[in-house]
């Protein structure tokens, strides 16, 4: 399970051995269930979560009760509630399972910890960071810009093993329509 987060940090950033022994002794292995939550809205956010196995979705649910899907994550992605977890402040959003899971957790207190004893890991949460920012910007703008079924079709072809493993009503939540009209477009 370790491994596996090495050839992650790996393709950004070389580690030697010893650097890779102190990354790993800041991160928790934990295992969930299907429908099982990692961060409840209201609750205090205390890890960063990186996928080892299973799919997780991020959700905000509104005032009248309707949730809206911000995000997947299956293996070798990073999720939480970022502005909860980096501000200490309350969870607006609940984290998942949508299958059985296996994640590491890493604290903040150990991310800073980290980052400031290795710069080239500073320097790969930065990379992340960007490439998250990219795809928030480009869904942001996607969902402004163009009409369901094409932003079907983006996430088809974007992501095409998770449209075969998340059921059509989650992907109706991602995607902002219902899953009448979803299985209109397509059935």
């Amino acid at each position: 399970m370790l491994e596996q987060l090495r050839t992650h940090i790996g393709k950004v950033v070389p580690l030697e051995e010893e650097e890779f022994e102190l990354i790993a002794s800041c991160f928790t292995y934990r295992k969930y269930k299907k429908h099982q939550f990692l961060i409840q809205e209201g609750e205090a956010v205390a890890y960063n979560y990186f996928v080892l196995k299973g799919l997780l979705k991020l959700v905000y649910t509104d005032e009248s009760g309707k949730e809206h899907i911000v995000g997947f994550a299956m293996e070798d992605w990073w999720e939480t509630d970022f502005p909860a977890y980096y501000l200490g402040k309350k969870a607006t959003m609940s984290l998942e399972c949508v299958e059985d899971t296996e994640v590491l957790c890493l604290k903040l207190e150990d991310y800073r910890r980290l980052c400031a004893a290795l710069p080239k890991l500073e320097h790969f949460f930065l990379e992340k960071a960007y490439l998250g920012y990219i795809a928030a910007q480009q869904r942001i703008v996607s969902t402004m810009t163009t009409g369901i079924k094409e932003r079907y079709e983006q996430l088809l072809s974007k992501y095409p093993s998770l449209v075969q493993r998340v059921p059509k009503s989650l992907l109706a939540a991602y995607l902002g329509v219902s899953r009448e009209t979803l299985s209109r477009l397509y059935p």
